[in-house]
């Protein structure tokens, strides 16, 4: 297996009450940025690193992605979707009700992220890691989000959403991988967050860690869609275009 077979799991079931009135009428991926819904942004960067196979674990409003880009042939990728149900998973449970479209191994990639960094790369260090799990993480200092991750001699010796330590200088990225087993012993069709997840496997020595350098991007809230929007629509634009 190499990283170009891995699939893409991205987390975009939530409800986004964060860009309220934005999303009261459509799903966090259709948020348009600079003059398109934010996912077209999101299938470019993966294409260009040649992950071509998507999972979308979906909820609010996820029809609507449906509607709008089925399969994804139009797009050169093929898209998969595993809907919530009648009550919203959170991001562990999301991801442990996809597992059978998932296979073994798998990226997961949160859907209000814009990472325009190597997948490959850091596919690549995950299967060499033999770990059941891979956290990105970036030097953030507190500068863009609250750091919660301390990451030291190249190994992740905490992760914590609530509980912060002074060590704590760098925070999740927003691009991971995992094993299937990494969610062995976790509820079926319960509500599980993700972080638990990645909490137990730091405490199994069991979460690869994997810098990067460059800044991430977010339209989690107001700011960072006005200013990924501007990214995208000026002249120095990151995105990878047809």
């Amino acid at each position: 297996m190499t990283s170009s077979d891995l699939p893409v799991a991205l987390l975009a079931g939530g409800m986004a009450t964060r860009l309220r009135p934005i999303t009261e009428k459509i799903p966090k991926l259709l948020v348009e940025v600079a003059g398109e819904p934010f996912f077209s942004h999101q299938i470019r960067l993966l294409k260009a690193a040649g992950l071509t196979r998507l999972v979308l674990c979906v909820g609010y409003l996820g029809e609507q992605i449906v509607q709008l880009y089925g399969d994804g042939s139009a797009w050169g990728v093929k898209i998969d979707y595993a809907f919530d149900g009648p009550k919203l998973l959170g991001t562990g449970g999301a991801l442990i009700a996809a597992l059978p479209k998932l296979g073994d191994a798998f990226y997961v990639l949160y859907g209000d992220s814009y990472l325009p960094v190597d997948y490959r790369a850091v596919g690549d260090f995950f299967l060499r890691s033999n770990q059941l799990g891979l956290m990105t993480v970036y030097e953030n200092h507190g500068r863009y989000d609250t750091s919660n991750v301390w990451f030291e001699g190249g190994e992740i010796k905490r992760y914590d959403k609530k509980d912060k330590v002074p060590q704590m200088h760098h925070i999740d990225y927003g691009l991971g991988a995992f094993r299937a087993a990494a969610f062995d012993g976790f509820a079926r069709d319960a509500v599980v967050d993700l972080a638990e997840v990645q909490k137990s496997l730091v405490a199994r020595n069991q979460l690869a860690g994997y810098e990067i350098k460059q800044r991430f991007y977010e339209i989690g809230s107001h700011e960072g869609l006005k200013e990924l929007d501007e990214l995208l629509g000026g002249e120095g634009n990151m995105g990878v275009r047809e």
